[in-house]
């Protein structure tokens, strides 16, 4: 298979992966290449996830590596399957990878969790409010490209939908709740179906109050989404030129951190509901 031009945020974790388990064996490159019987430059390719690998030579490298944990080694296994299905495919080519690799995140999470601010959470989003901030978005998005992002926004909450749904944790701030992107309207629609939303089993809504005074993050939007194994955990942080995606383990730490800070100053999911209520009929 020849080389791909442009990696997904997933190729790229899984050939880190792949690195990881290399060097903490101390398994030169080129030793890697000569046991799985390719050439040192493919073993790059591989590690920068520019280049696939099979489940037999993957299972190969970890064996010789003297990599026991086979929970981590199948997910890996199934992270290296060749091709993709997932809906989001149907938008390459039309939307920035980066939006795409949020959707294959969230997509192959066993558990998402996240932390906003100032927007109120992506995967409950009516078309309404997700309208309103694509509209904001700088430079100026023609009215097709809106829509385009509007479009893939609502397909992303299939997450929600599907037969075995993921277990969604969200934490607000009541900044978040106040802020009428569209309008009191819109704001006031979209308050009542994130209520609406969190009396499902496997979504819980969490708001921090303003009284509750600081809180740590620096305000950023957070997702923290669970991987098969916690080895796989990924965070995912929103910025002005797109989603950054880190997965070293004192990043990690450092966000779990904070997401147990919030479990314990937010209001319980009762009356967080009931405080978001409270809101949307202000309006």
């Amino acid at each position: 298979m020849g080389a791909r031009t442009s990696p997904t945020e997933r190729q790229r974790r899984l050939g880190a992966e792949l690195r990881k388990i290399r060097t903490s064996a101390g398994i030169s490159a080129e030793a890697a290449a000569g046991l799985l019987g390719i050439d040192r430059g493919r073993v790059s390719h591989i590690e920068l996830g520019v280049s696939a690998i099979t489940p037999e030579r993957l299972r190969t490298l970890a064996c010789n590596s003297d990599c026991t944990d086979e929970a981590y080694i199948n997910a890996l296994v199934d992270m290296a399957q060749i091709g993709s299905n997932g809906w989001w495919e149907k938008y390459r080519g039309t939307l920035p990878q980066g939006l795409l690799d949020i959707a294959e995140l969230e997509g192959n999470a066993t558990r998402l969790h996240t932390a906003q601010t100032v927007h109120l959470p992506g995967l409950l989003h009516l078309s309404g409010y997700a309208r309103a901030i694509f509209k904001l978005v700088i430079p100026q998005l023609p009215p097709s490209e809106v829509e385009l992002r509007v479009a893939h926004r609502m397909e992303r909450q299939q997450v929600l939908e599907r037969d075995q749904p993921v277990d969604y944790v969200g934490y607000i701030h009541e900044a978040a709740l106040r802020m009428q992107f569209g309008g009191r309207r819109t704001t006031r629609e979209q308050l009542d179906h994130m209520c609406a939303m969190c009396e499902r089993p496997g979504i819980r809504l969490r708001v921090l109050p303003v009284e509750g005074g600081s809180f740590p993050g620096a305000g950023h939007a957070l997702l923290y989404a669970e991987g098969p194994v916690p080895q796989l955990d990924t965070v995912q942080l929103d910025s002005a030129h797109g989603p950054e995606f880190t997965y070293a383990e004192a990043q990690l730490a450092k966000y779990r951190a904070h997401l147990e800070w919030m479990d314990v100053h937010t209001l319980d999911p009762d009356r967080s509901r009931d405080f978001i209520h409270s809101i949307a009929r202000e309006l």
